[in-house]
């Protein structure tokens, strides 16, 4: 399922209009994302824990020509799903 889609099935399915979907989709998202960068993570119950962790820079390879390049440290978002949540 894309963004367009998830869209239209919340509007759908709360009764609301497509374009209000996507700006509660929007505020949503912009709280989860506040959310990681001061506290570090956002537990949402019944779905699962969001938590940003820091990948230590590393040495990878360039598939073309495969010289040696640095890849530096990057703050990722990790996802572990709730049990609830297992298909």
């Amino acid at each position: 399922m894309n963004k367009q889609a998830l869209v239209a099935t919340m509007a759908e399915q709360e009764g609301i209009t497509k374009a209000e979907a996507e700006r509660q989709l929007e505020a949503s998202l912009r709280a989860i994302t506040a959310g990681l960068r001061i506290k570090g993570s956002v537990i949402l119950s019944g779905v699962g824990r969001l938590k940003a962790v820091t990948r230590k820079a590393r040495t990878g390879r360039n598939p073309n020509n495969g010289q040696a390049l640095q890849i530096p440290s990057k703050t990722v978002v990790k996802f572990k799903a709730s049990s609830i949540l297992a298909l």
